[in-house]
């Protein structure tokens, strides 16, 4: 079996863990992300004292660092995008009042405004949409950009070869998705994405964990999800 992981050069290295001695392991980054200012980000999470926000969401680990310094400006509780997420924001001694799979998962636990979203300059609209049906202003500050990568010939005949292809965003997706064969497996860490990857290809698989070889060696066409 041939695994193809896409994360950003050195953040592979759980999923590469879980399935040494069970897989093949290629890596081909499919983008790279860019820190923005901190000073800027910073003025203005703090320009939004006077709104009172009511609720910090990190859509990512990448974000932990920006919603570790939002939640000590605002003192608002922290809602975080999956376990990743939540790991790296209690690493840096946070607590996270609740986590959910998806950012469209956490909007039923929200029951006032405004909300203070913290990720990738280019954010998903789903949370905030959910939110605005029931009145709920959603607050968005980036805290990075992802950007893509140009794919060599040789990383695109990698991605076209695997058996197995982990995709961890909808960005990712994007960049991949016409190189990935119909037959492979496309393993996904979460709802959103998975939603993504389904309008495009049947065989998806939602879960990043460390029993993702035994999982992976029980696959079949009766498994699709």
């Amino acid at each position: 079996m041939r695994v193809v992981l896409t994360r950003e050069a050195g953040y592979n290295e759980r999923q590469r863990d879980w399935l040494t001695g069970h897989a093949h392991v290629d890596e081909v980054p499919l983008t790279t992300t860019l820190p923005l200012d901190q000073e800027i980000v910073d003025a203005q999470v703090a320009a939004l004292s006077a709104r009172h926000v009511r609720y910090i969401v990190v859509s990512s680990a990448r974000g932990a660092n920006c919603g570790a310094r939002a939640a000590r400006v605002l003192g608002a509780p922290l809602l975080s995008v999956g376990a990743s997420t939540s790991a790296a924001l209690r690493e840096r001694g946070l607590e996270v009042r609740a986590e959910a799979a998806s950012a469209s998962d956490l909007a039923p636990l929200v029951d006032e405004g405004p909300v203070l979203s913290l990720g990738a300059a280019e954010t998903r609209p789903e949370l905030a949409d959910a939110l605005a049906a029931r009145g709920i202003e959603t607050l968005h500050v980036a805290c990075y950009e992802t950007r893509a990568l140009e794919l060599t010939e040789a990383q695109r005949d990698l991605l076209a070869r695997g058996d197995v292809v982990l995709i961890g965003a909808p960005s990712a997706w994007a960049l991949a998705r016409e190189h990935v064969a119909a037959s492979a497996w496309v393993v996904v860490p979460g709802e959103t994405t998975r939603a993504c990857v389904r309008r495009d290809h049947e065989r998806v698989l939602v879960g990043w964990s460390s029993d993702l070889a035994t999982r992976l060696a029980s696959l079949g066409p009766e498994s699709a999800q």
